[in-house]
């Protein structure tokens, strides 16, 4: 009798996974018609037509709603910061370059965070180096470690002449549910947590990669005009909004953001607004749980993220079986958004107005794309695309 309870249990745990997971859209037939919001209508009914309107107007109002209403506030006030070089006894990589981690410590009103900033520099030449910086939600200590890992691929990226940073969201605002506020929230911005629209995970992520960037602006072996912020995943979401918000970055890379990042929300194709709020309740403000299930009310949409990087680069990537992150509604995305960089800016890109289902590379300009065969994941192929697209832009 107890077995037969215990199986009848199992089964009905079983079935409420299986619906679940029903409840999740794979279907392009069953993708709601695309009605997204006008890149150049602002919310009063202006039209912009210049770069002036752009720049004064749409620009802010749009990256001020999805502080308000998604990723929460990003302050940057402090009371002053420090920085203090290290060099570690062991460099795996001591035939490609330099290595280097750097304790910033950022002070504010008799609190302090320490984040270590891990860098490395090619032996070649004297620099100054143009850098990528990689966001990262992976143990960075396991990742230097392990020389054959390709998420964080630093010989490939020193080969090709450029300084490799990278530094883990535990510093800033640990991923995690329970532990996320044990960083800048509690020790340099406690009110955020009181504010229905204040900052979260991934706001404090993209302030962790600002401060990294206030750290190369001082650094005479780096070129802060030539620095690319990359992320993979939830990484890809911080990437994006600290770009967005933080116009010294040339290169802004989103690698399978999905939803939340590059993709637009108003497919519910994947993952879904409902479901990340549930999952990550930490990562968006709490204004974004209004939307659950309610896409097509938001105020926004993420083409307008993506836009409002322009005139800068950006660069979005996508692998053929993370479903999961919508693929296609990234590539459209990023397609909406060019326009910003054509009708506001003048920079004609021709991006091909259909998505074919298969690996292929546009980049165009300043704007990137490539879609490639694969998992979920952040690998040597993506990180020579990223190395050759940041070429073009640099001349290196």
């Amino acid at each position: 009798m107890k077995k037969n309870i215990l199986f009848l249990i199992f089964n009905l745990g079983l079935s409420s996974w299986v619906l679940a997971q029903q409840d999740f859209n794979y279907d392009e037939s069953k993708v709601p018609d695309l009605v997204v919001p006008d890149l150049f209508v602002s919310y009063k009914g202006e039209i912009i037509q210049s770069v002036q309107d752009w720049e004064g107007v749409r620009r802010p109002e749009v990256l001020s709603m999805f502080a308000n209403q998604m990723y929460g506030q990003l302050p940057v006030d402090y009371n002053r910061m420090e920085f203090q070089e290290e060099i570690p006894a062991e460099n795996l990589y001591e035939k490609y370059g330099d290595y280097k981690i750097v304790q910033i410590k950022v002070y504010r009103n008799g609190g302090v965070q320490t984040i270590p900033l891990h860098i490395f520099t090619p032996k070649e030449n004297q620099g100054p180096f143009p850098v990528f910086l990689l966001i990262s939600h992976r143990k960075v200590d396991r990742l230097i470690e392990d020389v054959e890992d390709q998420f964080f691929d630093i010989r490939q990226i020193l080969s090709k002449g450029y300084a490799a940073a990278v530094f883990d969201v535990e510093y800033v605002s640990p991923d995690d549910k329970e532990r996320f506020a044990d960083g800048i929230l509690k020790n340099l911005y406690p009110e955020q947590m009181q504010m229905e629209n204040g900052m979260r995970g991934l706001s404090a992520w993209a302030w962790g990669a600002m401060r990294a960037m206030d750290y190369f602006e001082q650094d005479p072996l780096i070129d802060p005009t030539k620095a690319a912020v990359v992320g993979h995943s939830r990484g890809g979401k911080a990437s994006l909004w600290c770009g967005a918000n933080d116009p010294r970055w040339a290169i802004t890379i989103s690698n399978e953001s999905g939803c939340g990042g590059a993709a637009i929300s108003r497919r519910k194709f994947g993952e879904t607004v409902e479901r990340i709020n549930t999952a990550f309740p930490y990562w968006f403000t709490d204004n974004f749980n209004e939307y659950n299930g309610k896409e097509e009310t938001l105020p926004f949409d993420q083409h307008q993220l993506i836009a409002s990087l322009a005139p800068r680069a950006v660069y979005v990537a996508s692998a053929m079986e993370d479903l999961w992150a919508d693929p296609k509604g990234e590539y459209l995305s990023l397609q909406l958004a060019s326009r910003t960089y054509g009708e506001i800016y003048g920079t004609q890109l021709d991006l091909p107005e259909g998505y074919e289902f298969e690996p292929h590379v546009h980049q165009v300009g300043p704007v990137g794309y490539h879609l490639r065969e694969g998992k979920h994941n952040l690998i040597s192929e993506d990180w020579e695309k990223f190395l050759e697209f940041a070429r073009l832009q640099f001349g290196k």
